[in-house]
């Protein structure tokens, strides 16, 4: 299996990317980022773009995937409502819209969030945002379209946050993790479990396509 994945250097990416390096069944990985990850293996290959509304100069090393992880994204906070969808939609769909027409048996698994709003109505900015990225999404001919809703995501085998107060959060409630994960189950993941769960979904799909929290966690097990 051949997979492209966005958003790399990110918390879920870098979790998502170490996922895939270890899968014998992935042959191959594409990144596309403005920067470099920093990382070399065999598997690893990587494009830097530094213009993610428009990826037409790039198409000839965008085609021939089975998949795609698109894990770009940002932290809603300070932020105001066009910058926010600037990079959450328009950032997404200009990969998405390329992708799917280059490769249209591909399997698109896009990280939402828990409390995205379907209807795209709701006051909430992000979460609207979000529904009306999702609900995009699942307008494109692509093979398959998931939407990966996880809730609160602890980082493993060294994976970090580049968001700071969020890399602060993580030192607090880490040492809490294995008592959150007994009394709340259902909402609590890992950057290990998103990437296998990604993995299952692009090789096998799901029954459904929006992937909450507790869903994850059961294709990552299975």
């Amino acid at each position: 299996m051949k997979v492209l994945l966005f958003g790399a250097t990110g918390m879920v990416g870098q979790g998502v990317l170490r996922e895939c390096l270890l899968d014998p069944e992935v042959e191959r990985v594409l990144v596309v980022g403005r920067g470099g990850t920093g990382q070399q293996h065999e598997k690893l290959t990587e494009l830097v773009h530094r213009d993610f509304t428009d990826f037409s100069t790039v198409e000839a090393e965008l085609s021939g995937y089975d998949a795609c992880f698109f894990c770009l994204g940002v932290s809603s906070a300070g932020m105001k409502e066009p910058d926010y969808r600037r990079v959450t939609y328009d950032y997404t769909l200009a990969a998405a819209r390329t992708l799917a027409r280059l490769n249209p048996g591909m399997t698109f698994i896009y990280v939402s969030g828990a409390g995205t709003d379907s209807s795209a109505k709701g006051r909430s900015m992000w979460a609207r945002v979000k529904g009306e990225t999702e609900n995009a999404l699942f307008q494109l001919p692509f093979k398959a379209a998931y939407m990966f809703r996880p809730g609160f995501i602890q980082p493993m085998h060294g994976v970090t946050s580049k968001t700071p107060l969020y890399r602060v959060i993580y030192r607090v409630v880490g040492p809490l993790s294995p008592l959150l994960k007994t009394l709340l189950p259902g909402a609590i993941t890992t950057t290990e479990r998103v990437g296998r769960a990604m993995l299952r979904v692009a090789k096998q799909g799901a029954p459904q396509r929006l992937l909450e929290n507790q869903d994850i966690n059961a294709l990552a097990a299975a």
